[in-house]
């Protein structure tokens, strides 16, 4: 195990060498995205590591700082202006007087522990350039939810030396943990290459779909769009799909529950992030496993499995993802969960996942989860994220755990001049 331990470090942590030896620079001022409101000031800086960050005082500043995780994982190189994007998308905050700031995170690809620890250093640069704030959230979305509850994990503080964060807001967060979180997306790429076998096709050297591409893969993502239209018609109005393509379609969604909708962008997940986690940051092991798996719901279940390509995890490599980005629930402060109840990219399951295991560690008082009647991932109703918000703040002032089913009555009330309040009582779910 302390082998796994150490070559987790070496892989997941280690900044690459064009990062090295990068001492921290002098934030310069930007201009502000015009959805953050009037006088904002915004600044962009690089820490230590390379990682960029921006971050966001409003003239109103309320003395609370939002700590923000980005969802993703973005593969690319990141670039400085990267967290504009994510301040633009929750600018509700800085408009209601949060101060804010956003790591890109020092590289492109998969780690929950390196995201965490770049996510903790933006906290303390921004105190050491403004002082300590008089409250300091940490917020995640997506991916950044894995990442936000990694981080209160791993960098909370504690009550001697004072918390580095007093509450944690979290939504449509990836909560169920880096071993719980992809297998559907492993099971895509099987039952996919089953009804069209062209990802890899005939005449491309085999590989095993786990991997999600081989290394030196020249494939781009318009060129797996094209497979994938080209066999399945979901770029196509039904009407004018073939028979064969239809059925192709309706077997894959069948048997694998995605949506349509969401195809492409899952198979894009089950092949690109997949090639960087497995190939860069497990060390080529694999932490997939459908060998036991019964797929149904299609025209010939008998056939499909029978004939769906098998792959059994990597004890290794299940363990090396579970060190990196599983949760321990060993929570310290509260914890406010909001997920759409439909979101088409990350499962409400998760949520049920994530307080077993809060529950297992003994924290379940200091987590309240919540819903919306929702379908979407990225953006959620600034009126949603207002509410849990300031639910989350009542939290911590009144050390009392709000109650979720009361949060449609307060969004109504208080904030339904940002957008629809959308709560779902837990009786209604």
């Amino acid at each position: 195990m302390m082998r796994l331990v150490l070559l987790l470090s070496a892989l997941l942590l280690a900044p690459s060498s064009a990062m090295a030896g990068l001492s921290e620079a002098e934030p310069r001022p930007i201009p502000c995205p015009a959805s953050v409101g009037k006088g904002v000031r915004c600044v962009s800086g690089q820490d230590a590591n390379g990682a960029w960050y921006i971050a966001a005082i409003p003239p109103n500043w309320n003395r609370r700082l939002i700590v923000h995780a980005h969802g993703g994982p973005r593969t690319g190189a990141p670039e400085a202006s990267d967290p504009l994007e994510d301040l633009d998308r929750f600018s509700v905050m800085v408009r209601h007087g949060y101060a804010w700031i956003g790591s890109t995170y020092r590289r492109g690809g998969y780690g929950v522990r390196m995201a965490a620890e770049d996510t903790d250093n933006s906290r303390a640069i921004f105190w050491s350039l403004y002082g300590r704030p008089e409250r300091t959230l940490l917020h995640g979305q997506s991916w950044g939810g894995n990442v936000a509850a990694k981080a209160a994990e791993l960098y909370i503080g504690d009550a001697v030396a004072g918390w580095n964060y007093d509450g944690v807001l979290i939504t449509n967060g990836i909560v169920s943990g880096g071993t719980r979180a992809y297998g559907f997306r492993a099971d895509l790429r099987a039952v996919y290459q089953y009804y069209c076998a062209d990802h890899p096709s005939p005449d491309e050297p085999a590989y095993p779909l786990w991997q999600g591409l081989p290394l030196d893969s020249r494939m781009t993502r318009a060129e797996l769009r094209r497979r994938i239209e080209t066999c399945t018609g979901v770029n196509l109005a039904p009407e004018r799909r073939t028979p064969e393509q239809a059925a192709r379609l309706r077997d894959i969604l069948a048997v694998t529950g995605v949506a349509e909708a969401q195809l492409v962008s899952h198979m894009t997940w089950a092949t690109f992030l997949f090639q960087d986690l497995v190939q860069l940051r497990l060390d080529g092991k694999n932490p997939f496993d459908n060998s036991a798996t019964v797929y149904s719901g299609s025209a010939d279940d008998a056939a499909l499995n029978a004939g769906v390509a098998r792959f059994k995890a990597d004890p290794e490599g299940v363990a090396l993802l579970a060190h990196d980005a599983d949760l321990t629930g060993r929570i310290e402060r509260p914890v406010l969960t909001l997920h759409a109840l439909h979101d088409p990219t990350v499962s409400f399951g998760v949520e049920a996942l994530y307080a077993g295991t809060v529950a297992a560690a003994g924290r379940s008082g200091l987590l309240v989860q919540a819903a919306t009647d929702e379908a979407e991932h990225s953006k959620l109703s600034d009126a949603g994220y207002m509410t849990a918000l300031d639910a989350l703040e009542g939290w911590i002032d009144r050390g009392v755990a709000p109650d979720p089913a009361g949060f449609q009555t307060r969004c109504q009330a208080f904030w339904k001049s940002l957008g629809p309040c959308l709560f779902v009582r837990s009786d209604q779910r």
